[in-house]
């Protein structure tokens, strides 16, 4: 091979890892986080494990992201050590289906049908077809399928060049004999695993295998410690990516690295021992892309079957390499769910979002808890009660930061219009849900000071202020109900709300003027009242808020500061019924 043969090699293999990338990276994404909630929630027991992990990672192309993407669940608390490990094991079945793809371009005939097969006869179609969609598609699903079928095709091209350029290396002897030295099964794991582990993907690196493959250098007997190494190298991704996690999910990365290395021993001792008896005929034969393919994919399903039964037994090794600690137990409590936070979820935004939003919908609950809570001081003050809002709004208040922070960093990904439309809104709508629960903390404050200075409305004021609470408790109930529930119909019954709201305010205040110019309630109070109905309404404001971002997700034509003016005629008739209804429902005695 001369100097520009080199730079052949080396080109061929930077398409093919680029066209890998892209390719893993569009599927990800047009996935919206689908795949990763199916993983986080049918894993019932380690078959249907094996069977979603395969799957998925047949659909991803990279057992790496499927691994990872286990760590991350498991350090976030969201999936037990137990259910992984099925998983894992399927993960490494669903990665060979690359190889499988690669062997295509090995496949010989000269019938119409069968040169349609071969990558040089389909892959310019589907690069065709990828860029067509990736240019006038006007949605991020077109495009993501687009940068699929383009990755594939730059794949493809790379294999292809790859191929081509280690051809010639068939006929130069050193070449051969170098490739000999492989058949030690030491040397050869050892090749297979520093390769994986540089180039972190076993499905690239079992391609690279099989474009060398065409100089016929490889026996079977050759490549399987090799094709063995890569699926130990593999392991190295996860092992890199629970460095900063906590020790469940380093022991996820543990039994990830025990299933390969415990396979891979049982594989060779079984091969090696029944080799000499049997002495198997295809061990000598020259191996190509389908041979390599065939050899990846008995591997990793013969491991999957003897290693199922002993999931147990995995997962105690793991706890016995590290063992849980009192202080392990401690974090888990006083952590909760923030560890759903976690950063390698950034990598797949879509699910990500999904925990963003599972968390904001907790977050609301809390913010709702709290001020119904305060409303309810005025009439039954206790401590204990006080306390609780306190302590709600201190929670409020920690999701607020935590869930900010990562929105921040999820903002900067590379996210889709939906994906980034999401992000905007949760990140307005933690802002008004821990506006509501400081409401709620000077609500506490006015009763505790109320209560101190033994001060009471009358038992007219007090049965406006009722009325009042009931309103802004049923708006409150409305909007967080619907935000959680994604009701976008139950949304639109907010805003009449909110408007009769305002208007018993105003009443409220007329009413406290009438009775102060009459000597039948004191400034001291009269100034108390002002500031519940203060908070009572900016609540009703928030509430407000939360439904018309919903409703904005729903028709993004809607102007947040302009919902009235952006209604149809059958939305306004609605409106006006829905108003009509809360005015007689909320009418002040």
């Amino acid at each position: 091979m001369d100097f520009f043969g080199i730079l052949s090699l080396i080109g061929g293999l930077c398409l093919f890892l680029y066209g890998m990338n892209v390719m893993g990276s569009s599927l990800e994404r047009a996935s919206g986080g689908r795949l990763e909630r199916v993983l986080e929630k049918l894993t019932s027991n380690p078959l249907k494990g094996v069977l979603l992990g395969a799957g998925v990672t047949a659909v991803i192309q990279s057992s790496s992201a499927t691994t990872v993407m286990l760590v991350g669940f498991v350090n976030s608390g969201i999936m037990k050590l137990s259910r992984a490990i099925g998983i894992i094991m399927g993960a490494n079945i669903g990665t060979t289906m690359t190889a499988w793809i690669l062997s295509l371009s090995g496949i010989e005939g000269e019938s119409f049908f069968v040169q349609m097969l071969k990558p040089t006869s389909f892959t310019p179609i589907l690069a065709l077809v990828g860029i067509v969609l990736m240019m006038t598609g006007k949605d991020d699903k077109k495009k993501d399928i687009g940068n699929i079928l383009l990755g594939f095709a730059v794949l493809m091209f790379g294999m292809e060049a790859m191929s081509s350029a280690v051809e010639p290396l068939a006929d130069v002897p050193e070449f051969t004999s170098l490739l000999t030295k492989f058949s030690n099964p030491l040397l050869g794991l050892l090749a297979g695993a520093v390769l994986t582990a540089i180039i972190q993907s076993s499905s690239a690196s079992v391609g690279i295998l099989q474009a060398l493959s065409v100089t016929g250098g490889f026996t079977f007997g050759s490549v399987i410690p090799i094709i063995l190494g890569q699926n130990i190298g593999t392991c190295a991704t996860a092992l890199i990516s629970s460095v900063g996690g906590n020790r469940g999910a380093k022991r996820t990365a543990f039994v990830h690295l025990y299933f390969n290395i415990i396979g891979s021993i049982v594989f060779l001792l079984l091969y090696y021992i029944l080799n000499g008896i049997i002495h198997f005929e295809f061990a000598n034969q020259v191996v190509d892309e389908a041979g390599i393919a065939l050899v990846h994919s008995c591997f990793n399903i013969f491991s999957t079957l003897i290693l199922l039964p002993f999931t147990k037994g995995l997962e105690k090794l793991a706890y016995l390499t590290l063992p849980e600690t009192e202080e392990e137990k401690e974090a888990q409590v006083q952590e909760g769910d923030f560890p759903l936070l976690d950063s390698r979820f950034l990598s797949t935004p879509g699910f990500a979002v999904e925990q963003c939003r599972t968390l904001t919908c907790k977050m609301a609950e809390f913010s709702r808890e709290a001020m119904l809570r305060a409303m309810n001081l005025f009439e039954d003050y206790g401590e204990k009660a006080a306390k609780k809002v306190e302590n709600l709004e201190n929670l409020v208040d920690k999701y607020d930061d935590k869930l900010g922070a990562y929105l921040v960093q999820l903002n900067s990904r590379d996210l889709s219009y939906q994906e980034s439309q999401s992000v905007s809104t949760l990140l307005h709508t933690i802002s008004d849900l821990e506006r509501i629960a400081d409401h709620a903390v000077n609500l506490m404050e006015l009763a505790q000071e109320m209560n101190k200075n033994k001060l009471k409305f009358s038992g007219r004021a007090m049965e406006e202020l009722r009325v009042y609470r009931n309103a802004v408790a049923d708006i409150l109930d409305r909007s967080v109900k619907a935000f959680t529930e994604n009701d976008y119909q139950l949304a639109r019954t907010v805003e009449p709300l909110e408007e009769v709201v305002d208007r018993i305010n105003k009443d409220i205040r007329k009413r406290h003027l009438k009775r102060l110019q009459k000597g039948k309630c004191t400034v001291e109070l009269g100034l108390l009242l002002s500031d519940i109905a203060t908070n009572y309404e900016r609540v009703s404001d928030h509430c407000s808020n939360l439904a018309v971002y919903l409703i904005q997700a729903e028709d993004n034509t809607i102007e947040a500061h302009d919902y009235m003016n952006s209604l149809d005629e059958d939305t306004k008739k609605q409106f006006d019924s829905l108003l009509e209804e809360y005015s007689k429902q909320y009418a002040l005695p």
